[in-house]
């Protein structure tokens, strides 16, 4: 069976290069996603919500929030970021709203409604989709695609692209390998971290923003609300950190040592002096002092300082306020290892960028062979980025391919 464009891959990426492509040409388009499930990834998205992308529509500013990508993604945006993403989805009825870190959602607060545009998309151009069918071989002779799938059909294209997600799963990476691309090594990109520590046990579901985040021996550093887990610190502070510095922290097996400032907008000495003046007679137990920081938190704080309960303001010594300012900006926690996002995977890792035309998503060793998507070697933090990259490569491999 010869088809003009097979995609390899039946998620966001894959969906979006298609239709693309389909909509902007009368070639044959089929999608091939190995497991039962289509747009796995944007169903359990923002907690089903679906984080599609991010309100940040200044192409240069957008593309630094890419760890591995930053310089690769600038042209591309400026051919399609996430003012057009908006654009796309609201020229088929979806209305994406902003919240107020910047995280734009369809405004039904559910994926499905993504997904059903997708589909609805998808179907409307004429593009064909088979469940359960994995690729399990591609070879090019001469100007045409070979492909045998674990259903055992085979098929021949013009062009293949291969749209399979993070290269923790391995097909996608296994397909590019075989047809000569270097692949960066897998590494988790997006995580939270274990910590085991009597401040944080117990406060199950705390969160504090802003909140500065630093690696120590290291420059990561990032700033963000952070959130108390039954494991230890998750959160976008937490989150994005993780992402700067996967390479570096997978190096150290996630052992290190991380500070916390929970108060970074705050001048938190001005306010002790200021309480030991005004408020002398009130014990530093009876409520916190820091809008920011819920009261349970405040309290372990305090005895972390070695500040006992009963202790006035007044009462409060200079060698304990010292100690106080030091947890309330610098409190380090040991990090023993790492936990997934909730069911989000992002992996680093993939299709070296030098070997793909970002104007194209063209392998520039593969004349008709692109990508899209984590496959490649590009990872956003967290807040709707990553999303946007597989819009915004969907669109330019998409677009090429058409025009072919």
């Amino acid at each position: 069976m010869f088809v003009d464009l097979i995609v390899v891959g039946g998620g966001a990426a894959g969906f979006f290069s298609a239709i693309t492509c389909a909509e902007n040409s009368a070639k044959s388009v089929l999608i091939l996603e190995k497991t039962p499930q289509l747009l796995q990834k944007v169903k359990i998205s923002g907690g089903g919500r679906c984080n599609v992308t991010h309100h940040c529509f200044e192409p240069r500013a957008l593309s630094r929030n890419y760890p591995r990508g930053e310089k690769a993604l600038i042209g591309p945006f400026h051919r399609f970021g996430a003012a057009d993403t908006v654009d796309w989805f609201a020229s088929r009825g979806v209305t994406l709203k902003t919240e107020a870190d910047g995280r734009m959602f369809p405004d039904t607060d559910s994926s499905q409604t993504i997904i059903d545009a997708l589909l609805g998309a998808a179907d409307a151009a004429g593009v064909n989709i088979h469940a359960s069918e994995g690729v399990i071989s591609v070879v090019k002779n001469e100007d045409i695609f070979e492909l045998v799938t674990d259903a055992g059909n085979s098929y021949t294209a013009a062009s293949v692209l291969i749209a399979t997600g993070g290269t923790r799963i391995t097909a996608g990476a296994k397909l590019a390998a075989s047809l000569g691309h270097e692949l960066q090594p897998p590494t988790p990109s997006l995580f939270t971290f274990k910590i085991k520590d009597p401040r944080i046990e117990g406060l199950l579901g705390l969160s504090v923003s802003p909140a500065e985040v630093s690696i120590q021996q290291s420059k990561l550093t990032s700033r963000g609300p952070v959130l108390i887990t039954h494991w230890g610190l998750s959160g976008p502070g937490i989150l994005k950190i993780s992402a700067q510095g996967a390479r570096e922290l997978a190096e150290r097996d996630y052992r290190f040592d991380i500070s916390v400032n929970w108060l970074p907008d705050a001048d938190p000495a001005a306010v002790v002096a200021e309480k030991r003046v005004s408020e002398g007679k009130r014990q530093l137990s009876g409520r916190s002092p820091f809008v920011s920081i819920p009261k349970r938190l405040w309290l372990r704080l305090l005895a972390a300082a070695e500040i006992s309960g009963a202790t006035t303001w007044s009462q409060l010594s200079k060698a304990q306020a010292i100690q106080l300012l030091s947890e309330l900006t610098t409190s380090t926690f040991a990090v023993t290892g790492k936990s997934t996002n909730k069911d989000e995977f992002v992996t680093c890792g993939g299709v070296a960028l030098n070997e793909i035309n970002f104007q194209t998503m063209e392998s520039k060793l593969v004349q008709g062979l692109y990508f899209a998507g984590e496959v490649i070697d590009v990872d956003g933090v967290t807040g709707g980025f990553n999303f946007q990259n597989a819009w915004t490569n969907g669109f330019h491999a998409g677009s090429d391919i058409a025009a072919q």
